[in-house]
């Protein structure tokens, strides 16, 4: 299945220990790269969280965030430290005196300082990883809803503007006969302007005209384009990450419009290159967003 690279999803936890929240958010990436905040006591529930999200999300940029609540009668206060403490206000405090400033330090200031109140430490954090890895399960499921919803409707408009590119190239399939035929009036209109009364050799004639139509011959790069095409639906149903290979297909699909546009010296078909263009660049856009 189809999926974005961008999405949200949350999983909470309860039990009698405390309450454990994941939260992950995914963007656009070229490759797959994972981080993982979460509390210092809980680091050692890093390297699991990241392998459980890794084997998940292939390609993009995923943050997991974890936060750890106590339950009522297992939090304690945290560790205070006093010297850091003395130190912020006595800081505080002679500051105060260099500016001329009153004197008076609010606890809530000092409090708030780095490194006052220290995180505690929970020695057997990794005893609760079977609940944080439950929690970041569950993130993980309403992420890939979410992802998954976003790459159906990705989908849908994917496969509108192939269509549309389609018919485009088919226009410009049938454009190319009435093309060669007015390449060969120009020529005729063209020769019997400088020749005047001359006749023309028709031999000398249909060899210019077989030039012209060898160099603006766009045949295989059409052929190649309907190959493409065939591809680039067959990769929408599979149900793998395919967005390099979308990406592949469109740079492929790019390059034979632009031989097409070099090659046709036709207004109409130069034309109709642009529109492909236009519409290719909103469908690379698009694809950029697959995972």
């Amino acid at each position: 299945m189809i999926r974005s690279m961008t999405g949200y999803g949350k999983g909470e936890t309860v039990s009698a220990r405390g309450r454990c929240l994941v939260e992950v958010r995914t963007v656009n990436h070229r490759y797959g790269e994972v981080t993982v905040k979460l509390p210092r006591s809980f680091l050692a529930c890093e390297h699991e969280l990241r392998k459980l999200a890794a084997a998940r999300i292939k390609r993009g940029k995923a943050d997991l965030f974890v936060q750890w609540e106590p339950a009522a009668d297992a939090a304690a206060a945290p560790p205070v430290n006093l010297e850091a403490a003395r130190g912020y206000h006595e800081a505080f405090r002679h500051l105060a005196h260099e500016l001329r400033l009153s004197p008076e330090i609010p606890l809530s200031l000092i409090v708030a300082q780095r490194n006052v109140l220290q995180e505690s430490v929970t020695e057997d954090s990794p005893d609760l990883l079977p609940q944080v890895l439950e929690a970041a399960t569950a993130a993980l499921d309403s992420l890939d809803a979410m992802r998954l919803q976003e790459g159906t409707a990705l989908v849908v408009d994917l496969r509108q503007r192939r269509q549309t590119l389609e018919e485009l190239v088919g226009r410009i399939r049938d454009r190319v006969p009435a093309m060669l035929d007015e390449f060969r009036a120009k020529l005729e209109q063209r020769l019997a302007k400088l020749l005047g009364d001359t006749q023309l050799d028709p031999q000398r004639l249909a060899q210019e005209v077989a030039i012209l139509a060898d160099k603006s011959d766009v045949t295989e790069e059409l052929v190649r384009l309907a190959s493409h095409f065939v591809q680039f639906d067959e990769t929408l149903t599979l149900r793998e990450p395919v967005g390099r290979k979308l990406d592949f297909l469109m740079q492929e699909l790019n390059r034979e419009v632009n031989t097409i546009g070099s090659k046709s010296g036709d207004v109409e078909i130069t034309s109709l290159v642009v529109a492909l263009k236009a519409e290719m660049e909103k469908m690379r856009e698009q694809v950029q967003n697959i995972e």
